[in-house]
C-alpha cells in the first residue's frame, strides 16, 4: 500500500503537467500551480521513494543566508524568509500551519588572506544594496563579540544576524506537500523509467509498471537524479551526486551563547543546533562524483580532518562527543553551482527544475513560484529568474556566485 496521499497509479491517461520528484522543488511548484489563477490543468506528482528518507530536503542542514554574491540570489532568500513569517496567511489561513521564522545568530565567514576580504567586502556592498544588514568584523571585534573563536590567523569576517541562521525547513516541505495534496494535486509512488520525445516536445513518461502517460509539460524535479532524467530526453545536464557529511556534537564546556553558522577557511562548517549541541559539517576529500545511493560516512573524516579544525578554531571544542552523524548529497551543478531553471530551449515542454547545490530548500519558495508563473503564463512575474535559464549551460557560460559553501 502506498503512504497517505499518494496512489499506486495514476488516475488519468494524460496530465496538464507531470513532476518527476515529490521533495521540496516539486512540491513546491506542485503548490504554486493551485495559487495561478490562469492554471486550471491537471497536475501528477510522480515520487520515487515516498518516504522521503535519503531526499536531501530531509537530509539538509536547514539553514538560509543572504549573504551571496549575486542580488538574485538574495532576493530569493529575502522571499523565502517573509513568505515563512506568514506562511499561514499565505497557505490560506488554515489554523494547523505554523507560522515559521529564521533563529537569527547568521553566518560568519571567516577570512584567511588578504584577497578573501576583498570578496567579503566586495559582497558586503552589494548585499547592503540589497537590504541586508551584513557587518564586516576585524579580527579584535569577532573575538570581542565572540571570545570563544581563535581567530589568530584571521583577516576579516562578515556576519548578517537579520533572516539569516537556521529555520524548519522540513514543516514547510511538509506543508507545501500536504497543501498540494489537499487541492487536488495528484501523487503517485512510482518511478519515471522513460520519456519518449517527439522533435521538440516530450510526449509521455514512462513508468516502472509500463504505463505511459501523456503530458503537456514534464518537469524534471528529480534531485541528484536530475541528469539522469534529463538524459531520458537526450538533454546533457552538469548535475552529479555529491556527499555532504553532518555531525551533531556536544561540548564539554558548552559556548555559553548562539554559535553563529561559522564557515571556517578549510570548509568545515559549524553552528548550533539546540540548546546543548552543535552541528557541522563539510564536503569530503577528494569530492568526487558520488553514486545517487550511496550515504555511507567517511568516519576517517572526522577524526582525521574535521575534529583537528573545530577544535583549533573553536578551543573549547577540544573535548566533544558526537550524538549523531549522517551523509546527504547535493544535486551538485559542476558548472556553477547554481540552479537550472526554466524549458530547454529545443524542448520546450521540458522544464528544468535542477542543480541546486546545496540551496535548495532556502530557495523553494521563489524557485516554486516562478516556474509556476513560467508554465501559466510563459514567463516570470515576480522575480526575473531567467538567469538560470538552461541557454546558459548549453553556452558552458558560468552564472558566477562567489558565496558557495
Amino acid at each position: 500500500m502506498p503512504p497517505k496521499g499518494f496512489t499506486s497509479t495514476p488516475a488519468r491517461d494524460s496530465y496538464d503537467v507531470v513532476i518527476i520528484g515529490g521533495a521540496i522543488m516539486g512540491s513546491s511548484l506542485a503548490w504554486w500551480l493551485t495559487e495561478m489563477a490562469g492554471f486550471n490543468g491537471s497536475v501528477l506528482v510522480v515520487e520515487r521513494d515516498p518516504s522521503y528518507l535519503k531526499c536531501a530536503s530531509v537530509l539538509s542542514n536547514s539553514s538560509i543566508r543572504q549573504q551571496f554574491s549575486t542580488e538574485l540570489n538574495i532576493r530569493i532568500s529575502q522571499f523565502t524568509a517573509d513568505f515563512c513569517r506568514n506562511l499561514r496567511a499565505n497557505m490560506g489561513g488554515d489554523e494547523r500551519v505554523p507560522n515559521l521564522h529564521v533563529h537569527n545568530f547568521g553566518y560568519l565567514y571567516l577570512a584567511d588572506t588578504e584577497a578573501f576580504a576583498d570578496v567579503l567586502r566586495a559582497n558586503q556592498a552589494l548585499q547592503l544594496s540589497a537590504g541586508a544588514e551584513t557587518r564586516l568584523l576585524t579580527a579584535d571585534q569577532i573575538a570581542a563579540e565572540y571570545p570563544f573563536y581563535n581567530v589568530d590567523d584571521i583577516v576579516l569576517g562578515s556576519i548578517n544576524t537579520k533572516d539569516e541562521g537556521y529555520w524548519d525547513g522540513g514543516t514547510l516541505f511538509e506543508w507545501f506537500r500536504r497543501s498540494a495534496q489537499s487541492r487536488g494535486i495528484e501523487y503517485v509512488a512510482g518511478e519515471v523509467t522513460a520519456l519518449t520525445r517527439s522533435g521538440g516536445r516530450i510526449e509521455s513518461v514512462t513508468l516502472a509498471d509500463g504505463r505511459r502517460v501523456a503530458c503537456g509539460h514534464v518537469v524534471n524535479a528529480a534531485g541528484t537524479k536530475g541528469a539522469r532524467v534529463a538524459s531520458m530526453a537526450g538533454l546533457p545536464l552538469p548535475i552529479e551526486p555529491r556527499k555532504r557529511y553532518t555531525w551533531v556534537f556536544t561540548a564539554e564546556t558548552p559556548l555559553g551563547r548562539d554559535l553563529p553558522l561559522t564557515i571556517d577557511p578549510s570548509g568545515v562548517h559549524m553552528r548550533t543546533d539546540g540548546p546543548q549541541t552543535y552541528l557541522c559539517g563539510c564536503k569530503g576529500d577528494p569530492d568526487p562524483e558520488a553514486d545517487p545511493d550511496d550515504f555511507a560516512m567517511d568516519h576517517g573524516l572526522w577524526e582525521n580532518h574535521v575534529w583537528p579544525i573545530l577544535a583549533t578554531r573553536v578551543p573549547q571544542f577540544e573535548a566533544i562527543r558526537v550524538v549523531t552523524e549522517w551523509a546527504g548529497q547535493y544535486d551538485y551543478n559542476i558548472l556553477d553551482q547554481n540552479a537550472v531553471l526554466g524549458p530547454h530551449p529545443e524542448v520546450d515542454n521540458f522544464l528544468f527544475m535542477n542543480g541546486f547545490s546545496g540551496h535548495g530548500l532556502q530557495q523553494s519558495p521563489a524557485m516554486g513560484r516562478g516556474l509556476a508563473e513560467w508554465i501559466t503564463h510563459g514567463e516570470y512575474r515576480s522575480l526575473d529568474l531567467s538567469p538560470f535559464g538552461y541557454d546558459r549551460v548549453a553556452r558552458g557560460e558560468a552564472m558566477v556566485e562567489g558565496a558557495v559553501i
